[in-house]
Order: C-alpha cells, then sequence, then structure tokens
C-alpha cells in the first residue's frame, strides 16, 4: 500500500496512493456513514483547476483526488519523487471499489450518462460481480437542475439505501456535482469521468500499450476529434510546458484558488 499524501502539481492536490489505499479509504467511509469527495484526474481536470480559481478551490476541498493520467503520475514522480508505479486509473477504481463492495455487502449508486449506457453498465457489472447491491441509478439531465431538483436527486440517492455514489457527467462537471453534493449526502461520492461507457462496452478503450505510454489521449482524439481536439491539442502542450517551469522553480503553485461565488446545480 502507497499513500503519501497530497501533493501539488500546478496547484492542484494530487494524491501520490496507489489503488489499495485509495479503495480502503473510500469502503472505510462507506461503512462509517462518512462524506468523502474523489475524483480521479487525468491531464484535463487538473488543466480545468489551473486555468480556473474558483475550481481550483473545489478540488483542493475533495479528500482524494487520484493520478488517473500517466502524466499526472509521471508529474507526481518527477516533482516530488513519490515512486509511483502505476496510475489510479478511473475505469479500473470503479472496478476494484466493486469488487469490495460486493464482497462487504456495501450498496452502490451510478449517477450520469444514458438509460441505455447505465442498462448495460448494470448488466456488466452484475455479470462480473453477481453479489453487487446496485441501489439505483440515474441518467445525467444533460444540463443544470434547480434547487429543487438538486434537492429531489439527493432524497433519491438517500433513500436508496446506497453507501457509495459513482459520478460519470464528464470533467469538470462531475467534480463540481461532488463538491456540491457532499453535505447532502453522508457517503463517498466518486467521480470517475468516461469509465460508465467504458465498462458498459459502449465506448472503445487504448490498447494497453497506449495506455501504458501515456498515449490514451492520442487514441480518444481519433475517435472523437471534433469534440476532444481542443482538450488534447491545446491544453495537453501547455501542461507539460507548465510542469516543466514548475520542475525549475518558474511557476508558482497557487493551491488557494477562490471559493466559488454561486453553486453551479451541474445534473
Amino acid at each position: 500500500m502507497l499513500d503519501s499524501g497530497k501533493r501539488s502539481i500546478l496547484g492542484i492536490l494530487i494524491d501520490a496512493i496507489d489503488y489499495e489505499s485509495a479503495v480502503d479509504h473510500i469502503v472505510r467511509a462507506a461503512r462509517q456513514g462518512l462524506p468523502a469527495t474523489v475524483s480521479a484526474l487525468a491531464v484535463h481536470g487538473v488543466m480545468m483547476g489551473v486555468l480556473d480559481a474558483e475550481h481550483r478551490y473545489r478540488l483542493n476541498h475533495f479528500d482524494l483526488l487520484v493520478p488517473d493520467g500517466q502524466p499526472v503520475r509521471w508529474a507526481l514522480n518527477l516533482l516530488h519523487r513519490t515512486r509511483l508505479r502505476q496510475r489510479v486509473y478511473g475505469p479500473n477504481l470503479t472496478l476494484c471499489l466493486c469488487e469490495r463492495a460486493a464482497a462487504e455487502g456495501i450498496a452502490v449508486y451510478f449517477y450520469g450518462s444514458t438509460p441505455g449506457i447505465l442498462a448495460k453498465l448494470k448488466d456488466n457489472l452484475k455479470n462480473r460481480f453477481p453479489l453487487l447491491q446496485i441501489a439505483g441509478m440515474q441518467a445525467s439531465k444533460f444540463g443544470t437542475l434547480s434547487p429543487s431538483e438538486r434537492d429531489i436527486v439527493a432524497e433519491h440517492v438517500r433513500r436508496s439505501g446506497a453507501s457509495l455514489v459513482f459520478v460519470g457527467i464528464g470533467c469538470p462537471r462531475q467534480e463540481v456535482w461532488a463538491y456540491e453534493f457532499r453535505e447532502l449526502l453522508a457517503m463517498p461520492i466518486v467521480s470517475v469521468g468516461a469509465a460508465f461507457a467504458f465498462l458498459a462496452g459502449t465506448a472503445p478503450q487504448a490498447p494497453q500499450w497506449m495506455q501504458d505510454w501515456g498515449l490514451e489521449w492520442l487514441f480518444r482524439f481519433s475517435v472523437e476529434p471534433r469534440r476532444l481536439w481542443r482538450r488534447y491539442m491545446l491544453l495537453n502542450p501547455i501542461y507539460l510546458i507548465l510542469v516543466g517551469l514548475q520542475a525549475v522553480g518558474f511557476f508558482g503553485t497557487d493551491v488557494e484558488g477562490r471559493k466559488p461565488s454561486r453553486e453551479l446545480f451541474y445534473g
């Protein structure tokens, strides 16, 4: 097990942690009925916090920000000598948590994506983990919620009997959702991005060798170039430049950010 605490990558406090420690942290909170916000961050997620002081504040108040992307893991090792041997990839973290949840009788809830993807996700997870208790699933509204709608969503999750909720509505919306729902749900909220579609089998995953070499972005760009070109063609180079500047001491790492001026009610 490895958990070396939080380390600043461009002002975003990423946890130098492995799968085992992350799962233990989340499951412990679920068993105790404690709120905990967790997100698996790749380069895009980090850069959203770098470019937006209010979002930086949100991220740096999460209980766990795990290094989802290889370039994030590499930055932890370069800047902080953490010696992480593997990233904590959102889809794999989801599977690890579902395995533990099935073994320990912890009911889980899934929020996000579409009804069709959720149905396939449920079938695949139940086939893989027959004892997994899926307390509920709710598709994203792909928009914003009114305060009353937000309260209804929270009440639905609470009444489902779940002790752990997975959120997959895309970055940075899912991190905003987790931050704003933390006090409404006395349970861990785990933001896992595209994990729903990957585990449902409705979106292709990069070959393992591309994942290992940090080229997953290239695979995803080749599949969805129109949607993802700004994310990868602009943010990835900026990230690399800024990490290099931080390594030589020419980039400040403000971790405070700015407290959000209003709630966004993403749903």
